[in-house]
């Protein structure tokens, strides 16, 4: 009997049959039990933090690749001419992957709620690292003429496919790896993996053309970047390959799980990977996750993938010099985030969502006025301000955003929010920007459109639930220490009454 029908029953009926309706609403509430609750392995949540955020520092290490070698890969594969029109060329193909994420989300999110989560993340490392070691071996277009840029095109899609089922998976995989009370702290680790990947690219591609100049560069050296990406894939692979599924999966699936205690009956037990189901049920989630990553997204791309283009090609500044600001600002915020994951632990993740968000919005005109200024100090400050914003979101959200969903369709639900949004906003951002300065002609479009993005964020963090400490939908609590989870059940105990 549901809890609302017996609100609703006879009060005369209730003081005849106390026992019946004591019994019935045990069953609807059953007690907390010690198997209810998964204590986890230390060393195996962080195999599992190492793999995930390993495989997607090697995935945005490849996609990164693309970013910094925007302006080479114009001249390479698209007509000479305008400048900008091949910058713009380029960065329109840039955008080309995002369109096919949500397809990706689509496709390999249900996939994870249905086979699992490892599987699923070791079919995407596969085809990123194909993807990307493709492009590196595809003629010029002075030599194949039309085919050279469909088929940049087309490894493209590639990478952009199988990065639709990369963040939702790896997201998930540690969050559901990691104790309730500190899911913020591990999950911060993802990010770092970002982080990671993509200074290594920013590295490699500094360090290239300061070696090989400008005429080699475009020659054969920016070939060499996405030639690393085979041997890196299999690395990866490697490692996703060696873990266990996550605890909370394993659970949904287990039939024995089921009858160990009624308390754990509240735990979902099917994995239908229905899309129809995630729009039709979740949507105000999934609505509330889209906003959150577009106005994560816009601020992340324009950062980390558009700034050393806008420094190069607006501000004439040297690629290296921008490069290498980059990367400092970079190895300041990797040296930060898991403190700021920390601290979205301690203090919930709302406030520090909030004070990223707002400080977006206040300090972006500051920023690129400081950066407008052209001296390494002027433009490092800049960068750096921008920076400890982006790291209040970087090292959040990756524990926010799957608490939002129930397990049983927690990767597809967020691979389809976080895709649908990078697509519409994150991927698009150095497009619309070039496009924007082109025919404005200002070079504050950038500050402009991260404000425009943090306050679409500021209103849906003021919107979201907090979820620090708490047990993730759909899953039974989680916690480091057997003596944790009997202080918890005693705890939830109810009070004898004699």
């Amino acid at each position: 009997m549901a809890a609302h029908d017996q609100a609703e029953a006879d009060p005369e009926a209730v003081k005849r049959h106390r026992t019946l309706f004591r019994a019935a609403k045990r069953r609807a509430n059953p007690p907390l039990r010690r198997t209810d609750i998964t204590v986890t392995d230390d060393a195996a949540v962080k195999r599992a933090v190492k793999a995930a955020s390993l495989g997607n520092a090697m995935e945005w290490f490849d996609f990164g690749i693309y970013s910094y070698l925007a302006v080479t890969i114009g001249h390479v594969f698209f007509p000479s001419g305008n400048d900008t029109v091949q910058l713009i060329s380029s960065f329109a193909t840039f955008a080309v992957s995002f369109l096919v994420r949500p397809i990706g989300g689509m496709v390999f999110g249900p996939m994870g709620d249905k086979i699992g989560r490892k599987k699923v993340l070791a079919l995407t490392m596969i085809m990123m690292a194909i993807g990307t070691l493709a492009i590196g071996l595809i003629p010029s277009y002075a030599t194949i003429g039309f085919w050279a840029p469909v088929l940049l095109i087309f490894f493209r899609l590639v990478q952009g496919f199988s990065t639709g089922g990369e963040y939702g998976g790896a997201s998930t995989f540690i969050a559901e790896y990691a104790p309730d009370k500190r899911r913020g702290y591990f999950g911060s680790f993802l990010e770092l993996g970002t982080l990671a990947g993509y200074t290594s690219a920013a590295g490699l591609v500094l360090a290239l053309n300061t070696a090989l100049g400008p005429d080699a560069m475009e020659s054969w050296g920016w070939r060499l970047p996405f030639l690393v990406a085979g041997p890196l894939g299999l690395v990866g692979l490697y490692l996703r390959l060696r873990l266990d599924e996550t605890p909370a999966f394993q659970k949904m699936e287990d039939a024995t799980y089921h009858s160990a205690s009624e308390g754990a009956s509240t735990v979902e037990t099917t994995a239908k990977g229905d899309l129809a189901k995630i729009f039709r049920e979740h949507w105000p989630m999934l609505v509330l996750c889209i906003a959150l990553v577009g106005a994560y997204n816009v601020t992340d791309y324009m950062l980390l993938s558009y700034m050393p283009t806008y420094l190069s090609d607006e501000l004439g500044y040297d690629d290296s010099h921008g490069l290498l600001i980059l990367i400092g600002t970079m190895v300041v915020l990797m040296l930060i985030i898991n403190q700021v994951g920390k601290l979205s632990d301690r203090f919930g993740r709302k406030p520090l969502l909030m004070t990223g968000m707002v400080s977006f919005f206040v300090i972006s005109i500051p920023a690129f006025l400081l950066i407008k200024q052209g001296s390494l100090i002027a433009v490092s400050g800049g960068m750096l301000l921008l920076g400890l914003s982006l790291v209040c979101l970087l090292g959040t959200m990756s524990a926010t955003l799957p608490a939002l969903f129930p397990t049983s369709v927690r990767y597809g639900s967020l691979s389809v929010g976080y895709n649908l949004s990078a697509s519409l906003f994150g991927g698009t951002a150095p497009l619309v920007i070039t496009s924007l300065i082109s025919v404005t002609g200002t070079d504050m479009v950038p500050a402009y459109y991260s404000m425009a993005a943090a306050l679409v964020g500021i209103a849906a963090v003021a919107c979201m639930k907090e979820t620090a400490q708490k047990p993730l939908s759909g899953s039974p609590p989680s916690v480091e220490t057997k003596e944790e989870a009997a202080e918890m059940v005693e705890a939830a105990a109810p009070t004898p009454r004699f």
